[in-house]
């Protein structure tokens, strides 16, 4: 990514994700950083970056997002990820069932 505002490196979270754009009338798919961190001293809070590659997006100018959470609404997403995540594997497994030989 040129231009990169996230820095990425062996700790990053996620390198490469696929991410979207949207607005009322545009929508640019890009691949994505996405990190989450906290401070190193006195961690009071977690934040969630995303930072799409700036050299596919043609009507957002390159920039990062970040939201700032508590510890409590961290959980709270990462209950729902996990949530979710089953949700998603429970489906694939039943779709992986029915692909066998009879």
């Amino acid at each position: 990514m040129p231009n990169r505002l996230l820095r990425v490196n062996a700790y990053t979270t996620l390198d490469l994700v696929d991410a979207a754009a949207r607005g009322h009338d545009f929508e640019d798919e890009a691949v994505a950083v996405l990190n989450v961190t906290s401070p190193r001293e006195n961690p009071d809070h977690v934040k969630l970056q995303l930072e799409l590659d700036n050299s596919h997006l043609e009507s957002v100018p390159p920039h990062a997002d970040e939201v700032t959470l508590s510890a409590a609404e961290a959980r709270t997403i990462a209950s729902a990820l996990e949530s979710h995540a089953a949700k998603v594997e429970a489906a694939n497994d039943s779709t992986s069932a029915g692909d066998g030989d009879d």
